[in-house]
């Protein structure tokens, strides 16, 4: 009771969702979906220090000099900071272009002794829908990393594809975002939908991604974006649950 009690007054005291978000932020608001609890994230919640391993490819990091702390790891980690103030927040990265979600179940053991998280957030699936590896092989994989996430005392939480409208228009995203919802569903951990909402921002007009000239621009502000609402998610998935 006691435990429960100390992440009460947390969240209590923590910034209310979406709080001082930009408003292109909020345009997406709808699209981050609460549908599960993470309690291991939760109860290091309790102990007021939370670390997290970002499992990720090309797209969780950005060019330059400033790329790491523009990047929506960075971006997420402070969000959180932010939000449950109070609470040491440490983010370690294991970011690495054109790895499929296989090449990253390999390289997730080690990582999880070292860094000993209690949230892993796991981006995936652009790769193998580029090489257009088996849709049952890709899915499996994603067991495969979420059962050695949860047996090393960690949630997971499961980001899909960035949007583009070339990349949608040359590979088969649509078919390994549908095969993480439905893992993700299967095994009760939360998606966070970056492909949905992209393709809204896209559609709305909110953020123009076809346009070279400010194309850095334009991505420094997504991975803004991006990273307050996936804390937005955690946040609201370590609640603890109300009983009406």
């Amino acid at each position: 009771m006691k435990r429960l009690g100390l992440l009460v007054a947390l969240l209590t005291a923590a910034v209310p969702a979406y709080a001082g978000h930009p408003a292109e932020c909020l345009v997406a608001q709808h699209q981050v979906e609460h549908s599960f609890a993470l309690p291991r994230a939760a109860k290091a919640i309790t102990a007021k220090k939370l670390d997290i391993l970002v499992l990720g490819t090309g797209s969780s990091v950005l060019p330059g000099a400033n790329g790491a702390k523009n990047a929506y790891p960075a971006r997420f980690r402070a969000a959180l900071a932010e939000a449950l103030p109070g609470v040491a927040i440490n983010v370690a990265t294991d970011v690495k272009s054109r790895r499929t979600s296989a090449d990253m179940v390999k390289a997730l053991p080690p990582r999880l002794t070292s860094v000993r998280p209690a949230l892993v957030i796991w981006q995936t699936g652009t790769v193998d829908a580029m090489l257009a590896v088996d849709p049952d092989r890709f899915n499996d994989a994603l067991e495969e990393g979420i059962g050695l996430a949860q047996s090393a005392g960690a949630d997971v939480v499961l980001v899909d594809a960035q949007y583009s409208p070339r990349t949608e228009s040359l590979i088969a995203l649509s078919t390994y975002t549908e095969g993480m919802r439905w893992v993700a569903l299967q095994h009760g951990v939360p998606l966070f939908n970056r492909f949905a909402i992209m393709r809204l921002w896209a559609d709305l007009g909110t953020f123009d991604f076809t346009s070279a000239p400010h194309k850095f621009a334009v991505a420094e502000r997504v991975h803004d974006c991006i990273g307050r609402l996936l804390a937005d998610l955690v946040v609201e998935a370590v609640k603890p649950a109300r009983s009406d």
